[in-house]
């Protein structure tokens, strides 16, 4: 089982609903897929985001065992999640796409979290987990972490980060990858029709006579 976290923003559920999708539907092994909601969580501290902190709090959640991926809300993932988990590295306690925006580094960290219990709910709230002082940091490919407006286009990212916003925003638009993200929000809120869902159903005699009267 793979499992993946992804910081969520209360005031833009919308962001990780499409994350979501995007790593369930093209997911080659099962997935499990946590939010990461501050009040469920052993910390209080936050930032410009709820998840600025709680996204350190993976390693402990997983009983620092195991590989575990984070992601911010606005990504898209365009290719099979298992790829970038077969990138994991032994020698690392974490590993990023070490590109020249540093503070973007956490936005996508796969986790050797035997490696990480440094990272503490104590440490977390009162210390510096951006500094990585806790631990060895490893690389992934840059095609995990292409970052919308900051990276060279690129037709080639399999892992889209939309930092200054995704595309339901017309503030950002156009942008590179827009059409994907907003082809995956159709598909992550589409829905068949009532008929087709449950007309062959022992739900659908009462509710069709209703109709008919």
């Amino acid at each position: 089982m793979l499992r993946v976290f992804i910081g969520v923003d209360k005031r833009q559920p919308l962001g990780y609903t499409v994350c979501q999708s995007s790593i369930a539907r093209n997911s080659s092994q099962p997935v499990a897929i946590t939010p990461l909601l501050l009040e469920q969580l052993p910390i209080n501290r936050r930032g410009l985001t709820d998840f600025t902190f709680s996204r350190f709090l993976v390693p402990y959640l997983c009983g620092y065992e195991g590989r575990a991926l984070f992601l911010d809300a606005d990504i898209l993932v365009r290719c099979d999640i298992a790829e970038l988990f077969a990138c994991a590295d032994e020698t690392h306690s974490v590993q990023v796409s070490r590109g020249p925006h540093r503070f973007e580094w956490p936005a996508v960290m796969l986790f050797n979290n035997e490696r990480c219990k440094d990272l503490t709910p104590e440490y977390i709230e009162a210390g510096n987990p951006f500094s990585f002082e806790w631990g060895t940091v490893g690389d992934i490919p840059p095609e995990f972490h292409h970052i919308v407006g900051y990276d060279t286009p690129t037709k080639d990212a399999k892992v889209v980060h939309f930092t200054a916003g995704v595309p339901e925003f017309r503030e950002v638009l156009p942008c590179e990858y827009a059409h994907d993200w907003l082809r995956e929000k159709q598909i992550a809120l589409a829905t068949c029709s009532w008929l087709e869902l449950m007309g062959k159903s022992v739900h659908a005699r009462p509710i069709l006579e209703r109709f008919l009267q």
